[in-house]
């Protein structure tokens, strides 16, 4: 049922974006100009493509609601960390004193022990 719904919602998105492309220019942002519709404040009247518009958007919003609903009703009752399965959730943290501190160095290898660390240009 969510990968209808996503088909679905993917098709109204691309529908709001043609529908938002073929309508008209109004001109000059942040509600200056607007074309010679008379003076400024006034409401212009709906169009077919603003009404269609309206409606794209509002099924989008209906639909990515309701797959937001499926998702959390589906993953009522788990956790991220239950999907993961290594088993490691639920072990105690070793404690300082426990901790091999000679296991998180590199090995020694060939190197003189006095020797300062300096990396090689291989």
């Amino acid at each position: 049922m969510e990968n209808v719904l996503l088909i679905i919602l993917l098709l109204l998105a691309l529908a709001v974006v043609g529908v938002v492309l073929l309508q008209r220019n109004e001109g000059g942002g942040l509600g200056m100009g607007g074309g010679g519709g008379g003076a400024m404040g006034q409401r212009s009247s709906a169009t077919a493509l603003t009404k269609l518009t309206w409606a794209f958007g509002v099924a989008f919003m209906a639909c990515a609601l309701a797959i937001t609903i499926l998702a959390a009703r589906n993953a009522e009752g788990t956790s991220v960390m239950d999907r993961i399965g290594t088993g490691t959730v639920n072990e105690a943290p070793a404690a300082p004193g426990e901790i091999d501190t000679d296991a998180l160095l590199p090995p020694p290898g060939d190197l003189d022990p006095d020797a300062p660390l300096v990396p090689r240009a291989d």
